[in-house]
Formats: C-alpha cells, sequence, structure tokens
C-alpha cells in the first residue's frame, strides 16, 4: 500500500484524482491540499509515501511547496504534475530532488505506475516533459529567473529580497539585467515577457 497526499489547485482534477487512484492500483489518499501553504501542512502532518503536487498553484507555487517540505522531510519522495515544463523549472525541481514528472493531461493509470515507480526508488520523467526540457532558449540566468519568478506575485524589492534571503541592491542588479534582457520598462513588464516566453 503507498500513501499519498494530493495538492492540486483545480478542485475537479484534485477530486478526480483522489477518486480514480485508489482503484488504479494499492494507493491511499490520506489528503488533498489545495494550494502550497496546505501542501506543506497536509506533508508535513500525514508523512505520505509520496506526495502527488501541481507545479502551478496560488500563492506558494510547487516548487515553494518543495522547497519548504524538503528543509522538514529531505526524504519525501515527490511526484510534480505539470501543463508547462519550462526548461528553468524543471532544473529547479531537479535541482529540489523532485524524483518524477508527469503531465497534467495524463491518464490516471498512467499516473499510478509512475506512483509506485517512485516509491520502488526509481526515477519518472514523462517523454514529452523532458523533450521540452532540453529546449532552454533564455537568456536569464537562474538568479535573475527567480527573482522575476517572486516579483510575479506583486512583492517589493525588499520583499523579494527577504524571501531569496539576497540584498535588495542585488535584486535590484538582477531585475535591471532581466529588463535590459527582456527590453522591458518595468519588472513587472519583464516578469510577464519572461513568462510569455517560457522563460520562467
Amino acid at each position: 500500500m503507498t500513501t499519498v497526499v494530493l495538492a492540486d489547485d483545480e478542485a475537479l482534477l484534485r477530486k478526480a484524482l483522489a477518486a480514480l487512484l485508489p482503484l488504479e492500483g494499492d494507493i491511499t489518499v490520506l489528503a488533498e491540499a489545495f494550494d502550497g501553504a496546505s501542501a506543506v501542512r497536509e506533508t508535513l502532518a500525514h508523512s505520505p509515501d509520496v506526495l502527488v503536487i501541481d507545479l502551478e498553484m496560488p500563492g506558494v507555487d510547487g516548487l515553494g511547496a518543495v522547497a519548504e517540505i524538503r528543509r522538514s522531510r529531505p526524504e519525501q519522495v515527490i511526484l510534480m504534475l505539470t501543463r508547462h515544463a519550462r526548461p528553468g523549472v524543471l532544473r529547479k525541481a531537479l535541482k529540489l530532488g523532485v524524483q518524477g514528472f508527469v503531465s497534467k493531461a495524463a491518464e490516471p493509470a498512467h499516473i499510478t505506475s509512475v506512483i509506485a515507480t517512485l516509491h520502488e526508488g526509481r526515477r519518472w520523467i514523462d517523454p514529452d516533459v523532458s523533450a521540452l526540457a532540453v529546449i532552454d532558449d533564455s537568456p536569464l540566468t537562474e538568479r535573475e529567473a527567480d527573482v522575476l519568478r517572486v516579483t510575479r506575485d506583486g512583492y517589493s524589492v525588499a520583499e523579494i529580497a527577504t524571501r531569496l534571503h539576497l540584498a535588495p541592491g542585488t535584486v535590484r542588479n538582477y531585475l535591471s539585467n532581466a529588463m535590459r534582457k527582456t527590453q522591458t520598462q518595468t519588472r513587472h513588464d519583464a516578469a510577464r515577457y519572461a513568462r510569455e516566453h517560457d522563460w520562467l
């Protein structure tokens, strides 16, 4: 029996998976989470064998939640569901130790088999996800992308600095470089441009 916590802000998809995964395999869904903060809370409360988490969620996104969970449960097995496997995001997730990536369009039977694979200590990246990940035309450095990702959530420079453990001056430098590379006038425009080009 494999225990799972499901984290996805799309209630319909989350409820469908919660109902279907136990039918497809030897899986018990311990809890459901609707955003990044609740994903952290439920994972730490229930200690599942596998956390199945959506990449794109409001507030704390999937990557932010994983980073937080890793601090308390470095051994947590994680399967990330994604619609858009942007190269920078995939690399960041792999650095955070995410063991599996599956497209959100996958059949429940496939997701179930990947959960079993991860529970056995192996890794899995769907071929369509890995194909997208090797195409990287972003001119942004990893830190510039990090700063733009947080900018998107509406934080001030001081708040971005605190969240990323950087000096405010360093954040301003990264933002200035990102605006130059995206040929935009404001950091919010730079974040929007980078997102539209799948660089974040």
